[in-house]
């Protein structure tokens, strides 16, 4: 074994705090070690966590940035939801405006109206005078790409 390979000890090295000036001594292998911080001056160890400060704003930031996300996530579930509303009015499925035209005559103004009459099947919408196949299947096409669940029996195919 190697002999004079273990760093010499001092039994009463001096540490000092440079933010609050205590002292003390310890063991160390260094005669003197300067600290920034302690336990006597350290907020979490004094409980005065208030005396942190953020001096570059880091956490008001992040929460700025939190709302941010939170608003447009918010904003996209309610675009969403106006998107594939019942309420929505026919009028915005793009449909020719005679078949508007006789879906009004009948009283059928918005989706929910549609998609109920839809429940007795195609052939619940084909009697509608002035409404037909092809205009079934343009209103089919277009409740489809906005999002909306078309009725299991409006899905059969009648001849």
């Amino acid at each position: 074994m190697k002999t004079k390979i273990q760093p010499k000890y001092y039994y009463q090295a001096k540490v000092s705090c440079a933010s609050c000036g205590a002292t003390w001594t310890t063991g160390s292998t260094v005669p003197e070690i300067r600290t920034e911080v302690c336990s006597n001056c350290h907020p979490f160890y004094t409980g005065q966590q208030a005396r942190l400060l953020d001096r570059e704003g880091q956490v008001d930031r992040f929460y700025k940035r939190l709302q941010v996300r939170q608003d447009y996530i918010s904003e996209l579930k309610a675009q969403s939801e106006a998107k594939t509303s019942l309420n929505r009015p026919l009028t915005d499925l793009n449909l020719t405006t005679k078949a508007i035209a006789a879906l009004a005559a009948a009283g059928l103004t918005n989706v929910g109206q549609v998609l109920s009459r839809l429940e007795g099947g195609e052939k619940a919408l084909l009697e509608v005078e002035g409404f037909g196949r092809k205009s079934l299947i343009d209103l089919k096409k277009q409740l489809r790409q906005l999002g909306y669940e078309l009725p299991a029996a409006a899905s059969e195919i009648e001849v």
